[in-house]
């Protein structure tokens, strides 16, 4: 038997059947259609919110960064909680302008943009943060191109990293960014060209469970950005000071002590200096707001034995839950908190092993885990699916339909 990470607070059953929203997965899963399914609750992403800004100092504004969950009901429901969204694509961009999130509160990051999705930034609106000094000239052409004065932020590749970040975004060599050596001239020169400079994104690792390991790594930025602007003789309207939140997936891993990242950044904010005491400041975050939130239903279609070892085998599988198998960034394979939904809460009566569809034995959702018994027609919750979930899996693989999903709450 293998350990598993723990259910995230906040999900209860009635009658032994897991709620999500309220509501019995049974009565979600007819309302869809079927499974695999998706489900968002959207009261637990208003409480990680509510719970983030209690902690945050009250100058830091929230950013949700879309890339971890782009469905359309998920980002409206942010774009009513949160005071900014970032992006990564074009068509993350048409999901937050048409949220309802004004143009000026939206940012586009990533590198290698094409010139018409600059184009497309610069006439909504929306600020686009460069990731080199040629995007930077491309941004230029297109903005003269339209008539348009681009709103232009300077993402930073800063020297540091956040120390045991799930992954790493800065710190030596990267496709992410500006090298920080070189960053404030690229800022001169867009200010020059006149574009409407909009300050700094810095961003330098994600998926942290260690708040003193975050805390060193916003006061490197806060420190880097107030440099960055006496380099480049002004000072940055934002100051974007990325996320790197993380939360627990796996066994032994504890909820990182957001309390404690706050207070140190109020502190931090507090003292700095002179050169960025007008500058407005932002987190930006993704993982931490949507991941917990979500849980991924599938149902078991088959049980077999093979040596000794069970297996429950499901409609569903990596290609919408790549993350879950181990399969997505990870080295060794570990195991999401997984149950059997409409048996929630029950004793454990077998170790069993959760495996997708595919024709692949990297098809595994849970690897030998502690589970009450399973048959056919059980549902089995996988949870912290709310973040790199059904976008961030290969679900063309094998011809297999999409997952659905709804959000509920």
């Amino acid at each position: 038997m293998k350990p598993m990470g723990s259910i995230p607070a906040g999900y209860a059953a009635r009658d032994g059947e897991l709620l999500v929203g309220g509501r019995p997965v049974s009565d979600l899963i007819a309302q869809a259609g079927d499974t695999p399914l998706f489900v968002y609750d959207r009261a637990m992403m208003a409480a990680r919110v509510a719970r983030l800004r209690a902690a945050l100092p009250a100058e830091v504004a929230i950013h949700y960064a879309m890339k971890a969950n782009p469905h359309p009901d998920v980002v409206a429901t942010f774009a009513g909680l949160v005071d900014g969204l970032d992006v990564a694509s074009a068509g993350e961009m048409a999901v937050a302008l048409a949220s309802g999130m004004a143009a000026a509160d939206i940012s586009f990051a990533g590198p290698g943009k094409r010139d018409r999705e600059l184009e497309a930034a610069i006439a909504a609106g929306v600020t686009i943060n460069l990731e080199s000094a040629a995007e930077g000239r491309r941004a230029l052409a297109a903005g003269a191109k339209l008539g348009i004065r681009p709103k232009l932020a300077v993402r930073v590749n800063p020297d540091f990293e956040i120390r045991g970040s799930g992954m790493r975004m800065g710190g030596g060599a990267k496709p992410f960014g500006v090298d920080e050596v070189h960053a404030a001239a690229l800022c001169r020169d867009m200010i020059a060209a006149g574009a409407d400079w909009r300050g700094f994104h810095i961003f330098a690792g994600s998926q942290a469970l260690d708040a003193a390991a975050i805390i060193e790594a916003q006061a490197a930025t806060v420190t880097l950005a107030a440099r960055l602007a006496d380099e480049v003789g002004a000072a940055p309207p934002l100051v974007n000071l990325g996320g790197g939140l993380g939360i627990p997936y796996f066994p032994g891993e504890v909820p990182l002590d957001v309390d404690a990242v706050g207070h140190a950044l109020n502190a931090a904010l507090a003292a700095r200096p002179a050169s960025l005491r007008d500058s407005a400041f932002a987190i930006e975050l993704g993982r931490w707001l949507v991941g917990e939130t979500g849980v991924y239903l599938t149902r078991v279609i088959d049980r077999k034995e093979s040596h000794g070892e069970i297996f429950l085998v499901t409609d569903g599988g990596l290609h919408h839950q790549l993350a879950a198998s181990g399969n997505f960034g990870t080295v060794v394979r570990r195991n999401y908190p997984v149950a059997i939904a409409n048996r929630f809460g029950a004793e454990a009566a077998e170790t069993a092993s959760v495996v997708g569809c595919l024709c692949t034995p990297l098809d595994r959702l849970a690897d030998k885990v502690a589970l009450p018994r399973g048959d056919v027609g059980d549902v089995i919750a996988v949870f912290m699916a709310g973040a790199y979930g059904a976008s961030a899996s290969p679900q063309a693989f094998l011809g297999h339909a999409p997952a659905l999903e709804m959000l509920v709450g």
